[in-house]
């Protein structure tokens, strides 16, 4: 059974109908987490299959735990209250949304955090990354400031502002194209001193296009769904590689292959094999090396940093040092699916009498070898 929890204090409002795609003029004054929970059932009525929970209540720092306790699953075998698969938090005031983010984070739960669609249009400026690379987006870094003083990065293991497997960011490097709409007669008369008095609510509104908080909504829910699914997507980090990158790094990695394969023709008594002449699959050595012509091109150096998210496989360090792609395992074709992105410390330590993958730590070798199984899976270039 699948078990989902809406939480949202706010009602359904005139000025929100053109983000609402399950809410209609009639819906008016309906809390939100009800007009969803109607609109789902509708879809699938039958709680056997997914159970939806409204709670019409707004998250706080102090209600946080108890919002995140998971009510309707059974006991464990080992004792533990399970937990949720993920968090989408489409929060949009800021102490309030790094309060949910650490409570996520020191729980151990996924989560995909949504910034700021107000005051933008451009759908081609959204981007899918970590809460560190988020650039271009004030809540973004408003939130990188209150969340590293709620949990400070030292204090779980590894460093989640740079990790997308624990939180993701949703946002916009557009700049906002209008302004917040100024106080309205009436507040000025007021006062405006006067409003805002509800925590977490704005008192002047940031224009909104309706199909910007929709298309960061249904990024969120692709990711959610074919992460649930088994087939998570592989978000791309910021520019593409320009041309003399791309040949500066391809010009590298041809010259290594080269020195590669002549070292293992001389070690195995094959210096008479061409190996660029070789059929693409190539062909394997006495000792178990792989020999044969390198089957990527310009194109696929972008796909690659790509597909490693412009960090070094092994340290996590991003772009910035100097990158070279590696053939993972030499018993194997030079393909897409057996190239990773090492920087020169990290390639020195590979290279060395005594490296190669087997001296890595464990957690590294296993991330890195489900990355390259899952380019397989998805068909680019696959081998064997």
């Amino acid at each position: 059974m699948g078990h989902l929890r809406l939480i949202d204090f706010d009602q359904v409002s005139v000025s929100s109908l053109n983000r609402h795609a399950c809410a209609t003029l009639a819906d008016v004054g309906t809390p939100k987490v009800t007009c969803m929970k109607l609109f789902l059932e509708k879809i699938c009525p039958d709680p056997k299959h997914l159970l939806v929970e409204e709670i019409n209540e707004m998250f706080t720092a102090e209600n946080g735990e108890r919002l995140l306790q998971h009510h309707y699953s059974s006991i464990s075998e080992n004792g533990h209250q399970p937990s949720w698969t993920m968090v989408i938090d489409a929060i949009d005031d800021v102490p309030t949304k790094a309060a949910l983010l650490a409570q996520c984070l020191r729980q151990n739960i996924r989560v995909m955090s949504c910034m700021g669609a107000g005051g933008k249009a451009d759908v081609t400026r959204l981007h899918i990354s970590d809460l560190r690379t988020a650039a271009k987006d004030p809540l973004a870094t408003k939130l990188r400031q209150h969340l590293k003083k709620l949990v400070p990065p030292a204090t779980l293991a590894g460093d989640y502002l740079e990790d997308q497997s624990r939180l993701s960011i949703v946002y916009s490097s557009e700049k906002p194209v209008v302004k917040l709409a100024d106080f309205t007669p009436e507040q000025k008369a007021q006062g405006v001193h006067e409003f805002g008095a509800v925590d977490g609510m704005r008192i002047r509104v940031v224009p909104v296009l309706g199909t910007m908080p929709a298309v960061m909504g249904q990024t969120l829910a692709a990711m959610a769904l074919t992460e649930i699914g088994g087939k998570p997507m592989m978000p791309v980090p910021g520019e593409r590689l320009g041309r003399t990158l791309r040949h500066r790094m391809f010009q590298h990695v041809n010259r290594r292959e080269e020195s590669l394969m002549k070292q293992a023709l001389k070690r195995n008594n094959r210096e008479d094999l061409d190996p660029v002449n070789l059929p693409i699959e190539g062909t394997v050595l006495s000792d178990g090396t792989w020999v044969g012509p390198l089957n990527i091109d310009m194109d696929d150096i972008s796909y690659l940093v790509e597909l490693w998210l412009n960090r070094c496989a092994v340290t996590g360090k991003r772009m910035g040092t100097v990158m070279e792609l590696v053939r993972w395992d030499t018993t194997r074709p030079a393909n897409c699916n057996n190239f990773v992105l090492m920087s020169h410390p990290a390639l020195k330590k590979f290279d060395a009498p005594e490296g190669g993958k087997d001296p890595l730590p464990a957690d590294v070798k296993e991330r890195i070898e489900n990355v390259l199984q899952r380019c397989n899976a998805n068909g680019y270039y696959g081998d064997d």
